[in-house]
């Protein structure tokens, strides 16, 4: 028995209602509003990005174009014009005698300490990443902590050691390696020696915690498999750690190049830049320019362009080297 038709629903009823509210709700609907939900979340992004936007280029930005300004007057104290020619502060360095002293001496603890330590982190890193090593968090701890220790407090620290009746002049001289006590800070290679050792020292377990870090996260089925094959530590270390470890070589190669070639507070602590300019580095220059002897802003603010652009370029060669990706 068939059931019989049902009854058109009249326009206007309220059972007709809730269909008309079903159709309005179309396919079309749904990427319209899946669009205006994107849009307020990348509204909400912007509104916590742009204070800080400004902030940073008000901060960091703005200060660097006023330097370069800056860079482009003469004349002393705040009684500054435009030179002329305008790029007379760059001329000038070079032939800015003790600006070449000081470019020399900071190339000098670039090519003799960045090397030295950061063999020495990779070393020590791969020491202390040894499963049968113990007390192993005494160690790294142990080997961090300079890196921990205020510059001027490590600085102070170095120069009394150093100093002509300071600790190290006392144990050469009981061990009879020297007759008289050596003068380290006032001659020239001596002062940058203990410059550079200084700064080894120092920064040797700030570059070892990101080898460490680097190596914790190595597929350690690589370096069995080494083993197994017949590798000695050596070659394990040489042929399969440390090719794995390039983007962080590169890493903390570029932090410290930028690092030195920017060194103040150890010329400054330890030698006052002395003798005669011979341990002085730029940035140390650069301060003695800003503020010390018949101050000259515009000439310093053309120095601080010079030292950045060579970190960027510095920077940029390292990165053209070492990054061998596709």
């Amino acid at each position: 028995m068939s059931l019989p038709p049902t009854p058109a629903l009249a326009e206007g009823s309220p059972a007709a209602a809730p269909r008309v509210r079903v159709r309005g709700a179309t396919p079309e609907d749904k990427p319209r509003r899946r669009f205006r939900v994107e849009q307020r979340r990348n509204l909400t992004g912007w509104v916590f990005l742009i204070p800080a936007a400004l902030l940073i280029l008000w901060m960091n930005f703005w200060p660097m174009f006023q330097a370069f300004i800056l860079s482009l007057q003469t004349g002393r104290g705040t009684r500054l014009n435009f030179a002329e020619p305008l790029w007379y502060n760059y001329q000038r360095l070079f032939s800015d005698e003790i600006f070449k002293l000081t470019l020399q001496n900071t190339l000098i603890y670039l090519v003799v300490q960045v090397p030295i330590m950061l063999i020495l982190a990779l070393i020590l890193a791969n020491l202390l990443n040894s499963k049968t090593l113990r007390f192993k968090s005494m160690w790294r701890t142990a080997i961090f902590l300079p890196c921990a220790v205020s510059l001027v407090s490590y600085s102070l620290v170095f120069r009394t050691m150093f100093a002509n009746d300071g600790l190290v002049n006392d144990l050469l001289q009981s061990m009879h390696l020297i007759d008289s006590p050596v003068n380290w800070l006032g001659q020239t290679a001596t002062a940058r020696f203990v410059l550079v050792l200084g700064l080894i020292w120092r920064w040797t377990g700030y570059n070892m915690v990101f080898y460490l870090a680097a190596m914790q996260n190595l597929d350690y089925s690589t370096l069995e498999a080494a083993r197994i094959d017949g590798a000695n530590a050596f070659q394990t270390f040489w042929y399969v750690t440390v090719p794995q470890l390039k983007p962080m070589i590169l890493l903390t190669a570029i932090l410290s190049t930028n690092g030195t070639i920017q060194l103040f507070d150890e010329s400054w602590n330890l030698t006052q830049g002395g003798p005669a300019y011979t341990s002085m580095t730029m940035s140390h220059y650069l301060f003695e320019l800003s503020f010390q002897k018949n101050p000259n802003f515009g000439y310093a603010a053309a120095l601080s362009y010079a030292i950045l652009i060579m970190v960027a370029v510095l920077a940029a060669i390292q990165m053209k080297v070492g990054d061998k990706r596709d």
